[in-house]
């Protein structure tokens, strides 16, 4: 089953940017560059989910076969090990906010536009979960994302991208040459029901990451060492 989300409610504020960014004083003319930054965003923008239900069909030492397509990662084989049923993902920012510009030599006001497409991706991000754990009463999942670790490549997106299907048709995502993913404001991944919550970060150990949503466990690394 394959289904596309589009209809996914977010709130953009000038507080809210402020936490994300990190900004510690906020002047006037920042207060209005991203206001402006907020309306148009709010006007445009709109955010995107497409994911599939699939089925783990085969489990290796170090990888595992979903929907008959073979992803290569022994954390990710580990986390399935228990797991039949699985959804692989992916979501954006949407083209729409994609395409709102800045003067190119505006280095500030990018920042800003990037970090509020970014935080209309994990609103997305956020509506996609909570509807996946409502629809199929999964109670607590957890996700992968290929790259995010160095056992499961970033080069693994295409393979994902096939199971999921036209992600580009339907979301308006495609990928480069180079795995990347177009909106870069955008992630893919697989979400999967947990009886602990599993966060990537636990097994890396970069000191300093703006992603970061969880503290290096070096037992959790360990084990699945």
């Amino acid at each position: 089953m394959l289904e596309v989300l589009t209809d996914i409610p977010f709130r953009l504020s000038l507080d809210g940017f402020q936490e994300k960014s990190g900004l510690r004083r906020v002047t006037g003319e920042i207060e209005k560059d991203v206001n402006d930054l907020i309306t148009l965003i709010h006007a445009a923008a709109k955010p995107k989910a497409v994911y599939r239900v699939s089925y783990v069909s085969q489990k290796n030492e170090d990888s595992v076969e979903v929907d008959g397509v073979k992803l290569t990662s022994r954390v990710l084989r580990m986390n399935l090990d228990e797991v039949g049923r699985v959804f692989p993902y992916v979501a954006t920012c949407g083209t729409e906010a994609d395409q709102i510009a800045v003067p190119a030599d505006d280095m500030m006001k990018a920042y800003y536009l990037d970090t509020l497409k970014e935080m209309v991706l994990e609103s997305a991000l956020s509506y996609l979960e909570d509807y996946l754990t409502k629809r199929y009463a999964l109670g607590q999942i957890s996700q992968m994302e290929p790259g995010s670790l160095d056992t499961w490549p970033i080069t693994q997106q295409q393979e994902l991208f096939s199971i999921v299907g036209d992600v580009e048709g339907l979301a308006g995502v495609r990928l480069t040459d180079r795995f990347l993913m177009i909106p870069l404001k955008s992630v893919s991944g697989i979400y999967f029901p947990t009886e602990i919550k599993f966060e990537s970060c636990q097994l890396c150990q970069r000191a300093r990451c703006p992603q970061r949503r969880a503290p290096f466990n070096s037992d959790l690394a360990e084990k699945y060492a």
